[in-house]
Order: structure tokens, then C-alpha cells, then sequence
């Protein structure tokens, strides 16, 4: 039962890859307004249920990796290690996908097309304003439950807010470099920059709660 288990989920999972690299390359090619579900479902030789079965929205398609950041952000205020503060786990997160070269923060030609993409279509650009509210009430929520705060903690929401504005900077100041640059150790090193700067700030604003 066990193996025929895993081989559903990773037919399943290999199926979803698909339908998102169809869509990607096409997104890519003709901007994401453009695109249809019926041709992301014939490039990657599924039916249009499949599609959604996969992806309820389209704008999921493009954003495919945003349930995979919301659970790594929960469980780095989680699951620190002791005596590492929320606020420093986050930062510490951050150096640990520059290492990784995590898709997250990768800085490169094909990265570009995808800020590029954003940027040129207001259905996906309301939908990163819409997600970066939700990343903010969903590490709001894990930094109460991290630190066993009660009830809906001000400071808590005032914590994850400012963490959201400087990954949302330093991302986006890191791409600007690396546009300017062409340099992918540059951008990674502005990220890093900012992010540790940012750090400092959110550290003293917060002292004093147990986030800090």
C-alpha cells in the first residue's frame, strides 16, 4: 500500500511540475494575461481539469511555490533553535537560502523574466499584493504561536509586517542589482545587506516582546 502510495504521489507531483513548467515557458514567452488555461493544458498534454485539479487559479500557476514558502516561514518561527529569537531565525533564514541557492532568492536572467512578467501584468501584480497580505497574518499567527503569546498580539502583527516589508525590499533591491550588474554574487550580497540592516531596526523596534 505504502508503494503504491508514494508512486501516486510522485506521478501526481510530476504531473503538477509539468503543467507549471508548460505554463512558465508560456507565461514567459507572451506575458501571463495572454495565456490561456486551454493552451498551458496542451503544451503540457492534460486535460483542462487536470490544470485545475492542480491549480484552482490561474495566478496559481505562476505562483506555484507559495504554499512551499508559507509552511518554510511558519516553520522557521517554529522551530528555532533554543535561545534563537523569531526575529533572528528569520534573519538567519535568510543567509541559510543565499547558501542553499534556494529557488526563493536565486538572481539570474531566468529570475528577471519572472519579475518582468509581474510587472507587466496587473492580474499578477494584485496578486502579490494579496499573498504579501496573507504572509503577513500567516507569520503573525506563527510568531504568537512560537512565543506563546495570547490572544491577537499587536506586537506580533507589527513584528511580521516589518519582516515582510524588508525581505519585499531587499528581493527587490537585490533583483535591481543584479540588472545593473549582472552579477548574481552581488545581489546575493545586497539581499544579505539589506536584510541584516532591516534586522537591526525591527530588532530595537520589537525590544523588549518576546520576538526580539
Amino acid at each position: 500500500m505504502t508503494d503504491t502510495t508514494d508512486r501516486r504521489s510522485r506521478k501526481r507531483q510530476a504531473t503538477r511540475q509539468a503543467i507549471s513548467n508548460a505554463a512558465t515557458r508560456l507565461f514567459w514567452e507572451r506575458g501571463f494575461d495572454a495565456v490561456t488555461i486551454d493552451e498551458i493544458a496542451a503544451a503540457a498534454d492534460v486535460g483542462r481539469m487536470t490544470v485545475f485539479n492542480h491549480f484552482p487559479r490561474k495566478e496559481d500557476l505562476f505562483f506555484d511555490r507559495e504554499a512551499e514558502g508559507r509552511e518554510l516561514l511558519r516553520t522557521t518561527a517554529l522551530h528555532r533553535e533554543k535561545g534563537v529569537s523569531p526575529l533572528e531565525a528569520f534573519r538567519r533564514l535568510a543567509h541559510r537560502l543565499i547558501a542553499e541557492q534556494a529557488p526563493y532568492v536565486v538572481f539570474s536572467a531566468e529570475s528577471q523574466a519572472f519579475i518582468r512578467t509581474v510587472e507587466e501584468s496587473p492580474t499578477l501584480k494584485a496578486r502579490a499584493r494579496a499573498i504579501r497580505d496573507e504572509l503577513a497574518a500567516e507569520i503573525a499567527s506563527a510568531l504568537i504561536d512560537a512565543t506563546g503569546a495570547q490572544g491577537a498580539d499587536p506586537h506580533a502583527r507589527l513584528a511580521a509586517s516589518l519582516l515582510l516589508a524588508a525581505w519585499t525590499t531587499a528581493f527587490i533591491e537585490a533583483h535591481r542589482t543584479y540588472q545593473q550588474t549582472q552579477s548574481a554574487e552581488a545581489a546575493q550580497a545586497q539581499f544579505l545587506h539589506l536584510i541584516d540592516r532591516a534586522g537591526q531596526g525591527i530588532a530595537v523596534a520589537l525590544q523588549g516582546t518576546a520576538y526580539a
